[in-house]
């Protein structure tokens, strides 16, 4: 039986309220936002996190804060999860609300890894590629890293295929290793 962890109760929950008012779209744009800045902004993500202020002044700065530039909808979500001390856990929500969108839309979603950033007409066919290959709707994220000399990494539902010219290099590297004189 899977276990539900406090990210998946909360991103399904939330993903479940977002249905019901036809906002889901909306939704993962503003918690997607505010998830940049708690990333982004160390002095606020200690604030949201730390247990020695009282959640009443949490939710107050919060209040002031997105009042105006977030759904009602948001704006509770994030009370209750100041209410349950869950603020913590705020960034993982947002990735499970957006798996659970891609789940209940039959998109399996991964990440492709190139050298320089793809161009989106790139990005398109590797997941058009990728999504025969799977037999399944694929959609990328592209991540950057010189690192793989070259070719392209990509990762989806806990598969690798790795094109790139540092897997190649290693490879040669075995082979070579194997060769006896």
């Amino acid at each position: 039986m899977a276990e539900l962890t406090v990210e998946t109760t909360y991103g399904k929950a939330l993903y479940e309220a977002a249905r019901d008012t036809n906002k889901i779209d909306l939704i993962l744009e503003e918690i997607s936002q505010i998830r940049d800045l708690i990333e982004s902004e160390a002095g606020f993500r200690e604030f949201l996190n730390t247990p020695v202020l009282a959640g009443a002044k949490k939710k107050k700065a919060v209040s002031e804060i997105f009042k105006d530039v977030v759904s009602p909808e948001v704006l509770n979500f994030l009370y209750i999860l100041i209410d349950k001390r869950r603020t913590r856990n705020f960034g993982k929500i947002v990735y499970q609300y957006q798996k659970t969108i891609n789940e209940n839309n039959g998109i399996s979603a991964g990440t492709i890894t190139s050298v320089e950033p793809l161009t989106e007409e790139q990005l398109r066919a590797f997941e058009d590629k990728t999504g025969k290959l799977l037999r399944k709707n694929v959609s990328l994220e592209n991540k950057v890293d010189a690192s793989i000399l070259g070719g392209v990494k990509i990762f989806i539902e806990g598969k690798i295929i790795d094109a790139s010219v540092k897997k190649r290099l290693q490879d040669l590297e075995g082979s070579l290793m194997n060769v006896t004189l």
